[in-house]
């Protein structure tokens, strides 16, 4: 299969090299709104390089494509793929926005063409036996789940005012996250922000730091924080708590976390630097899954609908934040 790589940058990069080894991609495309950069990773990783995005398009002859590029750049990508009849996997956003993500998920469905979104958190080991956990009836009812989310630093101040937000960019993972472990819809949201760190937080309207309480359909309560600042390392994890058990995903030898109890664990030598190399493996894998999927050899994983459902939820809690209110999904969007 020929696939085409969209995006040269920091994402990019890594996708590259992913998309070398994964079986059933045997020539890889690289392009690039800079073609020089497109250029530098095709020799990098022994691909080929496209003269122009729009190349990928019309004349690269390629079978599938991989976006990787900036957020403001996704939904117009997915529509000349679908345009063009082509199986796109896209890291999440659609688009910055609801009505963005709708519009172009219409072009895929007028098309009829295969558009899986980016939430790797669904196939790390992790976060999988969790949901078989859960899903069998070991934990019995799940009365709580709390999920964190911490960056080991803040992104460059570039990204912020094209990022959509702590809430769409980085807890946008975690809303997608509850809904496929539990099964259930986030009806209701309550969420707050701070800013205690750089002042080009605030300059783009965005927090580096939230908590959100979530209101399940069936009653679960479920609190989701994120930070940008976190220092000891990149932390990710989920916990169910459930009437017989509580399990929790992300809790490694590289879980940047010190037990304060006397003989209690140390904290890592090696913690995770990043979301890059915590979720490695899953970004392998969901590369792997949607390969199958273009092939025709499996369903789709991860259907864009998956993507509007979790931006409406960072939605809700972007507006209460805003409004310091609780805020019902079915009043917005």
């Amino acid at each position: 299969m020929r696939v085409a790589l969209l995006g040269a940058g920091r994402i990019g990069r890594r996708h590259a090299a992913r998309l070398t080894v994964t079986p059933g991609v045997a020539d890889l495309v690289v392009a690039d709104a800079e073609p020089r950069r497109a250029a530098a990773l095709a020799e990098a990783v022994g691909a080929r390089p496209a003269r122009t995005v729009g190349e990928v398009f019309t004349s690269a002859g390629v079978d599938a494509v991989v976006i990787a590029t900036a957020t403001a750049s996704h939904a117009a990508l997915i529509t000349r793929a679908a345009r063009a009849g082509l199986p796109a996997f896209c890291e999440k956003p659609v688009a910055p926005d609801l009505a963005g993500t709708i519009a172009a998920l219409r072009e895929v469905e007028a098309a009829g063409t295969l558009l899986q979104i980016g939430f790797q958190r669904r196939f790390d080991a992790g976060f999988l036996a969790a949901r078989e956990a859960l899903r069998s009836g070991a934990l019995g009812r799940v009365h709580t789940i709390r999920c964190v989310t911490s960056d080991a630093a803040p992104p460059p101040p570039d990204f912020l005012p094209l990022s959509g937000g702590l809430f769409r960019d980085c807890m946008v993972h975690d809303f997608d996250a509850v809904r496929w472990l539990t099964g259930r819809e986030v009806t209701e949201v309550y969420a707050r922000g701070s800013n205690g760190g750089a002042a080009f937080f605030r300059e783009a309207g965005d927090v580096d730091t939230a908590a959100a309480l979530l209101l399940l359909d069936d009653g679960t309560l479920v609190t989701a924080t994120a930070t940008r600042y976190n220092g000891a390392g990149y932390d990710v994890r989920v916990e169910l708590s459930g009437e017989r058990d509580q399990w929790v995903a992300g809790l490694d030898d590289r879980a940047p976390l010190t037990s304060a109890e006397p003989g209690g664990p140390a904290a890592p030598r090696r913690p995770w630097p990043d979301f890059q190399e915590r979720f490695e493996d899953a970004f392998r894998a969901e590369l792997a899954a949607f390969v199958r999927a273009a092939r025709g050899l499996a369903p789709n994983p991860c259907p864009g609908a998956e993507g509007l459902r979790a931006l409406h939820i960072a939605e809700a809690c972007e507006v209460s934040r805003r409004e310091a209110r609780p805020v019902r999904l079915a009043d917005v969007g």
